[in-house]
C-alpha cells in the first residue's frame, strides 16, 4: 500500500489522517482532526475542518471548503467551487460553534459544480445534485436535483445516466441496472 501525495504548497495539520494513494494538490489545507479515506483526490485551493470525515476514493475539485460537521462516504464527488456551511443563520460578532448543524452525504452522490448545500441535510445514496442548485431539505436515494431551491426532477443511475421518470420496473439505458421507481423512491433490483 503506497502512502499519500502532498504537493509542496499544500499544508496538512499534524495529526491529520489520510488514507494510502490519496493525491492532495496545490494549495489544499486539511486540519490536524480531519479523517480522510484511500485514493481522494483534493483539487487547488481545498480546505478541509477538523471535525470532518471523508471515506473512500473521493473527488474533491478545485475552491471546495468543507467545514466541521461534514461526512462524505465512500465514491462522492464534489464539484468545483461547491459549497458546504455548518451554521444556519451566521453573523461575525456572533460566535455559534456549538450550534453546527451535522451534513452527511451518502456513498456515490454527486454534487456539481456551484451548487451549495445547507448545513443539516443528508444527501442520499448516488443522488445527482445539478451545476448551481441549492439544496435546503434532505436528498432522496438516487435523485437527480436542481434549482434553487433543488427541486427533484427525476432519477439517476449508480452509473451517473438519468432513469426513465415513470413509475414502474425500468432498466438503465447505459449500464444494464434495474430499478424500482415510485413516486417517492428509486430502488435498485
Amino acid at each position: 500500500m503506497a502512502a499519500y501525495t502532498v504537493h509542496s504548497t499544500a499544508i496538512v495539520d499534524d495529526g491529520a489522517q489520510i488514507g494510502a494513494d490519496t493525491r492532495v494538490w496545490h494549495w489544499v489545507h486539511i486540519c490536524s482532526q480531519a479523517r480522510i479515506g484511500a485514493r481522494c483526490s483534493f483539487g487547488q485551493n481545498v480546505f478541509v475542518g477538523n471535525d470532518v470525515i471523508i471515506g473512500d476514493n473521493v473527488k474533491v475539485q478545485n475552491n471546495v471548503s468543507i467545514y466541521d460537521a461534514v461526512t462524505l462516504e465512500d465514491d462522492v464527488f464534489c464539484g468545483p467551487s461547491m459549497v458546504f456551511t455548518n451554521v444556519n443563520n451566521p453573523r461575525s460578532h456572533v460566535s455559534r460553534k456549538n450550534e453546527y448543524r451535522r451534513t452527511v452525504v451518502k456513498r456515490g452522490a454527486t454534487i456539481g459544480a456551484n451548487a451549495t448545500v445547507v448545513c443539516g441535510h443528508t444527501v442520499g445514496e448516488y443522488a445527482f445534485i445539478g451545476a448551481g442548485a441549492v439544496v435546503t431539505r434532505d436528498v432522496l436515494p438516487y435523485a437527480l436535483m436542481v434549482g434553487t431551491p433543488a427541486k427533484r426532477i427525476g432519477w439517476m443511475c449508480q452509473c451517473g445516466e438519468r432513469l426513465a421518470d415513470s413509475i414502474g420496473e425500468h432498466d438503465c439505458d447505459a449500464c444494464g441496472q434495474r430499478y424500482d421507481i415510485g413516486g417517492n423512491h428509486c430502488t435498485p433490483l
